[in-house]
């Protein structure tokens, strides 16, 4: 368990001071964050710090799993792709269950709460099920500047019931008529996927894994899924090799809510069938946090070469540990990187220019060794979990206080 004190030395003592300060109005306030797991995914793992921390300032605050068949989240990892601008067959029979699963999910979960945040598509119509006596928030995470038309106009139906939304990208509103408010993910700098590690803990967690480091690696980290394209980081890997003598490491964790993950993964392993066999590539679907942190550091260079994404939590992580990214010019990307500057951005359809910023890291690394300096000090000043917990302090102020005169 981390206490906000325990941020201290990270952020300084004004970010703490002014958290305590806006906390105060809020003092046993009951708050409940509602999503579909409690691992695999930035959601989760920004849920796992940012609940404690709002108990330890003085809230009340939850986080409930919305429960599902397989088909349930079959269903809504559609949605979740037609919101980032698939087509999908939205019959009745998938709206249905749909609602169902929530309408079932509410039998037997009381809310009775100050607050009540919902996360991502999965949970969203469970405010057709309760009668409303608090502020609903919806939190959407993902890229939702071009969702299919059809899905978007059944979701917002849901949508339109909440009093407001929040987004991670001013791109993502959609001009919904409610408002809505833009908060960046962030990480926590001393969990177990981002604290500090020694060269021999890296060294022993790589060991442990049985990840071969005698070469430069360069490596993505995210889930196997279409819209983080691991078969475009194969190619792109191609270009470098004949170039950098180097290893590609892509690692993915098999979240509960994602059905596809299994189909991606066996795909990239059948089309990297003969560099996995010479040891140039490696597939890594383990759950450890301890390997993420040790991959992020061991690396010469991060790739995040996602065809959409909401923000790219894995870019963070990577930029706190100094380590030099090259990402992908879409979605909350931009927000984090300055091209040239802290990082590398590239085109998602760019597989040459991806290729030779990462050749250019690879063959300076005193120039390297600079961007990560200066990613790091962008992410300690803007994304780290202290601020997403005054984001949302603020937020419950303005709708638990404010609002009602109190």
């Amino acid at each position: 368990m981390r206490f906000l004190n325990d941020y201290r030395d990270i952020v300084g003592d004004k970010v703490i001071s002014d958290i305590i300060k806006a906390a105060r109005p809020l003092y046993g306030k009951r708050v409940i964050h509602i999503n579909s797991t409690f691992y695999g995914g930035g959601v989760a793992e920004m849920l796992t710090s940012l609940v404690p921390l709002m108990n330890d300032v003085g809230l009340d605050a939850g986080w409930r799993i919305i429960r599902g068949a397989p088909e349930f989240f079959s269903i809504t990892k559609k949605f979740h792709n037609a919101l980032q601008g698939d087509e999908i067959h939205l019959t009745d029979i998938k709206k249905r269950l749909y609602k169902e699963i929530n309408e079932d999910f509410a039998y037997y979960t009381h809310i009775n709460h100050d607050a009540v945040v919902i996360h991502d598509p999965q949970p969203l119509p469970l405010i057709n099920f309760y009668k409303k006596r608090q502020p609903w928030i919806w939190r959407g995470h993902i890229d939702l500047s071009h969702p299919n038309p059809e899905l978007w106009k059944f979701l917002t139906n849901f949508i339109l019931k909440y009093d407001v939304t929040i987004v991670s990208h001013e791109k993502y509103k959609n001009d919904l008529p409610m408002e809505y408010k833009i908060i960046h993910p962030a990480i926590d700098p001393l969990s177990n996927k981002n604290h500090d590690m020694s060269a021999t803990e890296i060294r022993e967690h790589l060991e442990k894994f049985q990840v071969p480091n005698e070469k430069p690696m360069i490596t993505q980290i995210s889930r196997f899924d279409k819209w983080k394209d691991p078969l475009g980081v194969l190619e792109i890997y191609k270009l470098v090799k004949k170039e950098v003598d180097c290893r590609l490491i892509l690692c993915g964790s098999m979240a509960p809510d994602d059905p596809e993950g299994i189909e991606i993964y066996q795909e990239v392993q059948q089309r990297a069938a003969n560099l996995i066999e010479s040891g140039d590539v490696t597939l890594l679907t383990l759950e450890s946090n301890f390997l993420v942190n040790a991959l992020q550091r061991a690396s010469s260079v991060v790739i995040q070469k996602s065809l959409r994404e909401g923000f790219g939590l894995t870019v963070t992580e990577a930029m706190w540990k100094k380590t030099p990214v090259v990402a992908s010019n879409v979605g909350g990307i931009p927000l984090q990187i300055q091209d040239g500057e802290n990082g590398y951005l590239a085109e998602p359809d760019d597989i040459r220019g991806f290729a030779d910023r990462v050749i250019h890291l690879l063959k300076n690394p005193d120039k390297a060794g600079k961007i990560g300096e200066r990613a790091h000090e962008s992410v300690r000043q803007n994304f780290l979990i202290t601020r997403i917990l005054q984001d949302y302090l603020d937020l419950f102020n303005d709708l638990l206080v404010a609002k009602n005169g109190r």
